[in-house]
């Protein structure tokens, strides 16, 4: 355990309704300055369980109709945008947001419990034609969507509010109780959106936030009272999750090398800021980052020049300067190791176009081309500020690149061609295609998921009630 200083801040466990200290404590780190910015309580064994008990009698307790729990949702969303300045500073300080993506971030995180406190309205199931079936005259059947209990929501820290949005406030729309166990490395944010709930009269034991590391989340899954887990992280954790959760329901959202295809009759005008935007936003730390720009040869030349100026204006550094477009990575070891995949990259060959050397925990905006098929860079998840260019001959073989990755989360492809975006449509396995858009396009209402080793299930307020819900059958026989 890191040693805090008790002048700083508390973040501490939410259990039950009471704010409680945890068994020890971590230091929360300032991702620029490196200096601790705040004390981390972590939750013990027993406070794990107390959370989940507490849940689960509130989860039996709960007498909030749809339109009650949509309601808290829209009065949570409200005071969420009051906190504005405190969440804007903690995304700055805990996540390194820039100012630009610590406000895009707040806006995608109240429009998800909005969509979401419309979906608590409008859960319904169906009515089932049993009369369409022999022998069953007068008999009637409909369907109803019911909660399925306590959720555990395991949320990672490049997406520290929206993230945690997509599931705790489709959980609490469905009628669920939700056990959250935010990232260490942002922790405070959680805790906000908590305090705003149960302002907005959420009963107390409907939320809990537990903080720690892999032994807390492990405890969760341990405990039989969870019915769901909603987990966004790497491959190897989901596996774990999944393996140890048996025959209890999870949502994964996990790794992903993404590509974005530029073909020839691609409008580099319309493209090129795009692809900008989504290689290095959240300094290349979202799992739909485009990692890896497949180019058809005919056009490589100008993207190369074009794109490479482009990323050498990006200004990066300080995330509290309003100036700055790419903040630091998570942590120094996330930056050496970035920075060590670079040079591999470079050792084998590789171009760097734009980028230089790594500052604590900020790596600059870097642009590679002709990098190994083997390296690093380009076999496995940078999830980084970093994005090689590749050339390719024919959109089957681009097709064919992104398909033998073990990954498929979701592509971009910029083309002006019918046959070419349906035949990408049809034949990439991801899972979503965005045509004239990059890989990391998502709007909020959408479904989000992937397929492979990037998980499945699909979060999108609209499908995640539904992931975290069951169909209850009703007949009557008349």
């Amino acid at each position: 355990m890191i040693e805090t200083d008790s002048a700083l801040p508390e973040v501490r466990l939410l259990i039950d309704g009471h704010w409680v200290d945890g068994g020890d404590r971590v230091a929360v780190l300032d991702k620029y300055r490196l200096s601790p910015a705040a004390s981390l309580h972590i939750a013990s064994h027993q406070q794990v369980r107390d959370a989940v008990e507490a849940a689960q009698r509130a989860y039996l307790a709960s007498t909030l109709t749809p339109y009650e729990r949509g309601a808290v949702l829209e009065r949570a969303a409200a005071l969420l945008e009051r906190e504005t300045p405190q969440l804007v500073a903690a995304l700055q300080t805990e996540g390194g947001f820039t100012q630009t993506d610590a406000h895009g971030e707040l806006k995608r995180c109240l429009q998800t419990f909005r969509l979401s406190a419309e979906e608590a309205r409008r859960l319904a199931g169906e009515v089932i034609p049993l009369d369409g079936a022999p022998q069953q005259r007068g008999r009637l059947g409909f369907t109803l969507r019911v909660p399925l209990g306590v959720v555990c929501a395991i949320t990672p820290f490049n997406a520290p509010l929206n993230t945690v949005a997509h599931k705790v406030a489709p959980a609490l729309a469905a009628g669920n109780a939700v056990v959250l166990k935010p990232s260490t490395h942002t922790p405070t944010l959680a805790n906000v959106m908590a305090a705003c709930l149960l302002e907005a009269g959420l009963p107390a034991g409907l939320i809990s936030v537990l903080h720690g590391g892999a032994e807390v989340a492990g405890w969760l899954i341990d405990e039989p009272a969870v019915r769901f887990f909603a987990f966004t992280g790497s491959t190897e954790v989901g596996r774990s999750i999944q393996q140890r959760a048996g025959l209890r329901r999870t949502q994964m959202e996990l790794g992903s090398i993404a590509f974005t295809i530029v073909d020839d009759d691609a409008d580099l005008d319309l493209a090129l800021p795009k692809i900008v935007a989504a290689g290095f936003r959240k300094a290349g730390q979202v799992c739909t980052s485009i990692q890896t720009l497949l180019v058809h040869r005919k056009r490589i030349d100008e993207v190369e020049t074009r794109l490479a100026q482009l990323v050498r204006e990006l200004p990066f550094g300080d995330p509290r300067d309003p100036a700055t477009l790419v903040g630091p990575v998570i942590s120094v070891a996330a930056a050496q190791r970035i920075e060590q995949w670079i040079d591999a990259a470079l050792a084998s060959g590789a171009r760097r176009l734009a980028g230089s050397a790594r500052d604590g925990a900020v790596v600059p905006p870097t642009l590679l081309a002709d990098v190994a098929p083997g390296a690093q860079v380009s076999c496995q998840e940078v999830f980084g500020p970093v994005m090689s260019l590749v050339p390719f001959d024919t959109l089957d073989e681009a097709i064919e690149r992104v398909n033998t990755t073990p990954y498929g989360l979701a592509t971009g492809l910029f083309t002006n061609r019918l046959d070419a975006a349906f035949a990408a449509a049809r034949r990439l396995h991801v899972g979503g295609v965005h045509i004239n858009e990059t890989s990391s396009s998502r709007v909020d209402l959408m479904p989000y998921g992937g397929s492979k080793d990037s998980g499945f299930g699909r979060e999108g307020p609209h499908y995640a009630v539904r992931e975290m819900s069951e169909e209850r059958l009703i007949t009557l026989s008349t």
